[in-house]
């Protein structure tokens, strides 16, 4: 089953081209690493498949054109996970992930449901912030913030999940449990995943399929062999990428 359809995708801000013609599918299972230098537009991508910002060409959600799938319906299937999070209200921890559940509500003054209440301690518990719960999200480091936020997308229980540089600010330990929870999650019917990554060892080592990107324009995109090619990676980055990567590993022999 095709998640999502993008064809001739264009995005613009004003006179400057930042996306450039760009073709792709996403599968039922598959996960999408999005990669490339500075500027590519990466997280410019995610935003327009979400959604949120204006372009040209066309996107399919399950088929749909996403302008015409209610809002509401439109956040049952597809969640987006940004770098930035500003905590500015003093909500606790479980009220915000609790914001996930919205998209399933009766309306804004609806109590949850046990369901709802249900999926809001496993999103807590699968990102390890069920501990403090009760705490002020305005008293928390950049790395439990970020997994506040993983929490809540989680509970929003999309189809598809959209995740810019999911790792930010995580330790080494978290960044391990991060992945391995997106490995379980996607291993369930009828989800896939696209990360904005700049860690070409985790795209390489959980994505099935690779987006190569510079300056707006598609360098590569299939499977993760044939998308990270050291050829297709010379040309996006510029340099010798295997060899460096290669050489930072032989520190660890």
């Amino acid at each position: 089953m095709k998640l999502l359809e993008v064809d001739a995708l264009s995005v613009s801000y004003g006179t400057t081209a930042v996306l450039k013609n760009l073709c792709f599918t996403l599968e039922e299972g598959q996960w999408l690493m999005v990669t490339g230098p500075n500027g590519a537009g990466k997280s410019t991508l995610l935003k327009a498949v979400s959604g949120g910002l204006a372009y040209s060409g066309r996107i399919r959600l399950a088929g749909q054109a996403p302008q015409k799938i209610k809002p509401r319906l439109r956040a049952q299937q597809v969640a987006l996970l940004t770098q930035r999070h500003q905590a500015v209200y003093s909500y606790t921890v479980e009220e915000v992930v609790a914001m996930g559940r919205y998209a399933y509500s009766r309306g804004m003054l609806a109590d949850l449901s046990p369901a709802d209440k249900r999926m809001i301690e496993i999103s807590m518990v699968q990102t390890g912030i069920l501990s403090f719960a009760q705490r002020p999200i305005s008293s928390l480091s950049g790395g439990e913030l970020q997994r506040v936020f993983l929490a809540q997308v989680f509970a929003q229980d999309p189809k598809l999940l959209l995740l810019d540089e999911p790792a930010n600010h995580l330790d080494v330990p978290y960044q391990r449990q991060l992945f391995a929870m997106l490995a379980a999650w996607i291993r369930q019917p009828g989800r896939g995943i696209i990360s904005v990554v700049h860690d070409l060892s985790l795209a390489r080592a959980f994505g099935s399929h690779g987006l190569l990107l510079k300056a707006g324009e598609c360098i590569s995109y299939g499977d993760k062999e044939k998308a990270f090619l050291p050829e297709h990676l010379e040309r996006a980055y510029e340099m010798d990428v295997r060899g460096w990567m290669r050489n930072l590993l032989s520190n660890w022999e």
